[in-house]
């Protein structure tokens, strides 16, 4: 494959769960006829498992990870060696069941000028609907969302009318799965690092869209994602690091804002720690007790002044 053949850079993080990557790889080789660069993350891979990865997909670019990184960051080492047009983020989680490039860079390209992203709409393992688009997400929903009074609409496209075919104008786009024109993603300065897990897709789309680029979602193209199986098992750091970026990203600078969100969201947290602790106690199990020690850690780590990536490296250890 030749320079200008190179269409699409798919970016893939594989947090050394081969038993994603390895059906992700397989879907991709099924369902692309986009000519494509493949950039593999391999975060925490053995020598051995790395050769192995590396002897089965000889087409896929393997870039080693072995020091403690988040998605931004394990990202970010890809996306400067992308050569691609456009850039495609895909989670190790994820499977194509059609040629979902194929349509995305057509979509993208049939699209005003202005347009940057452009993803498809999320599957679960079931075939319902996962995320089709996301709306709007001010301070106050993620605030609320702690407290279990509203939750993220599914489907953003509902009641609107497509800029063309089935492409709708979104807010944000899910990190698990989108195309986007590599030269903006560069101009906005790739990955935002200050978040280790999240909300660094939401800051991602804000940042476009503060700088006049457009955010869509094609309603007829889908990809299946399996969600919660590539962090699950690191729970007790992953959640305190995702829950102190959502605190950064949705404080935006206010003190205001920063001090009701911390209070609301400690309140929240501890209410869940102390369920958690007594599920634990009248049933002992290890799934509860990790529940119970992701609990304490989330409400410990609110008002710490440590960041995101100290947070977990703090909390991988227990």
């Amino acid at each position: 494959m030749t320079e200008d053949e190179k269409i699409v850079s798919i970016v893939i993080v594989c947090m050394n769960r081969t038993d994603n990557l390895y059906p992700c790889l397989d879907s991709i080789r099924q369902f692309n006829s986009v000519g494509c660069e493949i950039l593999v993350v391999a975060y925490l891979f053995d020598n051995q498992r790395l050769l192995e990865a590396q002897e089965k997909y000889p087409e896929v670019r393997f870039i080693s990870s072995g020091q403690t990184r988040g998605f931004s960051e394990n990202n970010n080492l890809a996306l400067r060696q992308a050569k691609g047009r456009y850039c495609f983020i895909l989670n190790d989680d994820t499977l194509f069941t059609c040629d979902v490039l194929k349509r995305l860079v057509s979509d993208i390209q049939a699209l005003p000028q202005d347009a940057a992203i452009v993803s498809p709409k999320l599957l679960n393992a079931d075939f319902s609907l996962q995320l089709c688009g996301r709306p709007d997400y001010p301070w106050y929903n993620y605030l609320l969302q702690q407290w279990h009074l509203y939750s993220e609409k599914k489907d953003d496209t509902l009641g609107k009318t497509p800029v063309t075919g089935s492409v709708f104008s979104t807010s944000n786009i899910c990190g698990a799965a989108f195309l986007i024109k590599t030269d903006v993603f560069q101009e906005l300065g790739w990955f935002d690092e200050t978040y280790f897990f999240t909300p660094e897709d939401i800051a991602l789309s804000t940042l476009a869209r503060s700088r006049g680029y457009g955010v869509y979602v094609d309603s007829e193209v889908s990809i299946i994602h399996k969600a919660r199986t590539t962090a699950s098992r690191l729970s007790c750091a992953v959640r305190p690091a995702a829950v102190k970026g959502s605190l950064i990203f949705f404080a935006s600078g206010s003190k205001t804002k920063e001090i009701i969100l911390k209070l609301g969201v400690w309140l929240a947290e501890s209410l869940k720690r102390t369920k958690a602790y007594w599920v634990a106690k009248v049933h002992p199990s290890p799934e509860n007790r990790i529940k119970h020690l992701t609990f304490r850690n989330i409400s410990r780590s609110i008002f710490s002044s440590l960041s995101p990536k100290e947070l977990f490296i703090k909390y991988s250890k227990d």
